[in-house]
């Protein structure tokens, strides 16, 4: 992690995204591809969802459920745009086999391998204003909607 995002924030130490029990507090997450890998995605969890702060957020994207949202619309993106995973999931279709969306949000989940880590914040509005500053950062190449660097 960059010193300037060191600095920023009391962050956790890195944990593989599908098995990370972060609190059902409010806070802000990193996203980086492979254990030691690049950073590449912030995001928020407020308590706003169901399942309350980064629990709940990150636990939409671990069940498979949040292919259209944030995150995992970044992953599933990058997934159906890498030929080999495609024609995994045609393959399963051809075979009689085909998967739901969750389970396709999943598989696409465990190509991506992420890890991530976090800081809490006292409400929503430090959240917010964290992730402002954390995306402010240059020459990072954000999954980001709003950054569009990594596509």
């Amino acid at each position: 992690m960059s010193q300037g995002l060191q600095g920023m924030a009391p962050w956790t130490e890195w944990v593989p995204l599908i098995s990370a029990d972060p609190p059902p507090s409010p806070g802000v997450y990193l996203a980086r591809q492979g254990a030691g890998g690049p950073v590449v995605y912030v995001g928020v969890g407020a308590g706003a969802r169901k399942g309350g702060g980064l629990r709940g957020r990150l636990g939409r994207y671990t069940s498979g459920k949040a292919l259209a949202s944030g995150l995992g619309e970044a992953i599933f993106d990058r997934a159906l745009a890498d030929r080999d995973w495609l024609r995994k999931r045609l393959a399963e279709v051809e075979s009689g086999r085909p998967m739901r969306a969750a389970q396709w949000g999943r598989a696409a989940l465990m190509w991506a391998d992420l890890h991530v880590c976090w800081a809490l914040t006292e409400d929503r509005e430090e959240a917010l204003s964290l992730e402002r500053r954390v995306l402010a950062v240059q020459g990072i190449g954000w999954w980001n909607r709003a950054h569009r660097g990594g596509h």
